[in-house]
């Protein structure tokens, strides 16, 4: 028995799973970005998408084995101004407000997501919703674990926590409506596991439906995609171009796909190749097979941090190892449905997989922790058997 329990694998198979992903999402980055149409500079190597992918790789890869042997009890709220997570999420706001300030904020794609951090002769893009976004996840479960005993208490604990996430998800859906919504879905999930009573549940979300019906309304882009997603047919040549494009790859890999490195789409037909629609590369180069591989893996992930929530005693271990797998396989999932035309476009990237240093170390960052989770429970199995 306990050897069986010294060699568990789990957090080795977590850590394999995740690096697969990434590499997986590294290689095809590379190939969607790379086309007859570009002439690579290597002396401007930081400048091009795909080649920076392979740069951010074994960057993410450190900073997960870094993580993973980082105690993630350290984490909780026992003592509130040892916490990083208090300091994380302070940080966070912070950047959250710069980026909107024209001059400081980079505007990309008619949206400022971005902060641009100069080195040297490089100047590296930081998006701070990505560190929002895990910050105030990780924030909640240590929130929901230090007052576990009084959480259904409706104005003193649920009312605060929901002021905490809505000042974030306003910050962010100024400019990123798609992380907004992400973040609000698994705050309201995170809280519901966490034994929040239903009605305190229900009781914001006409509030919070209120407020994404604003700014879709406000939006004309946004108003666009809603309505070519209802109309297809309509929005053929404008708003729906991107989604009709996206089948198209899918379609045409057929079974086992076009190869790597040959598909069409990326020349320019396909916009968000190496981002949000990289599913569809993938689709097309690989075919079912290889699209059905990537959804396999985000559901071995899935199965791998649900065993870890399982054998993890400590009610903290429970809840961020949750949160971790909540969010990486609704995100992979929403992404995943949008490239397929199951849900609206929106920009929503795929982990590990889509191009973004910021989403691939955030990622990486947080399966460290779930890594050092599973290790931790490993041990307390062990002495529990002695």
């Amino acid at each position: 028995m306990v050897k069986q329990i010294e060699s568990n694998p789990l957090p080795n198979y977590i850590a394999m799973v995740s690096i697969l992903l990434m590499a997986v999402g590294t290689v095809f980055v590379f190939s969607a970005g790379v086309n007859l149409s570009q002439d690579f500079d290597l002396q401007r190597f930081y400048d091009f998408p795909s080649l920076r992918q392979i740069l951010f790789f074994p960057l993410a890869v450190l900073i997960m084995y870094t993580v993973s042997c980082f105690d993630y009890r350290r984490f909780s709220f026992k003592s509130w101004f040892k916490s990083p997570t208090i300091y994380l999420l302070l940080l966070s706001l912070a950047l959250l407000i710069l980026v909107l300030i024209p001059g400081i904020g980079v505007e990309k794609n008619y949206a400022r997501r971005w902060l641009e951090i100069p080195a040297g002769q490089i100047r590296i893009s930081f998006q701070p919703s990505e560190l929002a976004k895990w910050s105030i996840l990780i924030f909640l479960a240590a929130f929901c674990d230090k007052f576990s005993d009084s959480l259904k208490l409706f104005w003193k604990r649920f009312v605060p926590i929901c002021m905490i996430v809505g000042l974030v998800v306003l910050l962010i859906i100024l400019e990123d409506f798609g992380t907004a919504a992400l973040i609000a879905l698994l705050a309201f999930l995170i809280l519901l596991v966490a034994g929040v009573k239903w009605w305190h549940i229900l009781a914001p979300v006409p509030i919070g439906l209120i407020g994404f019906a604003v700014a879709i309304m406000s939006s004309e882009s946004r108003r666009e995609r809603i309505a070519a997603f209802l109309q297809p047919e309509k929005w053929a040549d404008s708003a729906n171009y991107q989604a009709n494009q996206s089948l198209i790859a899918l379609g045409s890999g057929g079974l086992w796909g076009k190869g790597l490195g040959m598909g069409i789409c990326k020349y320019g037909h396909l916009p968000e190749d190496t981002t949000d629609f990289i599913f569809a590369i993938i689709g097309e180069e690989m075919g079912f097979i290889g699209t059905a591989a990537v959804i396999l893996l985000f559901i071995a992930f899935a199965w791998l941090g649900i065993l870890v929530v399982v054998r993890c005693k400590d009610r903290f271990g429970q809840l961020l190892a949750g949160t971790v797998v909540l969010a990486i396989t609704i995100q992979a999932a929403l992404n995943i449905g949008v490239v397929t035309v199951v849900l609206p476009t929106k920009g929503i990237p795929l982990p590990f997989v889509s191009a973004g240093g910021t989403s691939m170390l955030m990622s990486a960052f947080a399966v460290g922790i779930l890594i050092n989770i599973a290790r931790h429970s490993t041990k307390e199995s062990l002495e529990d058997s002695k």
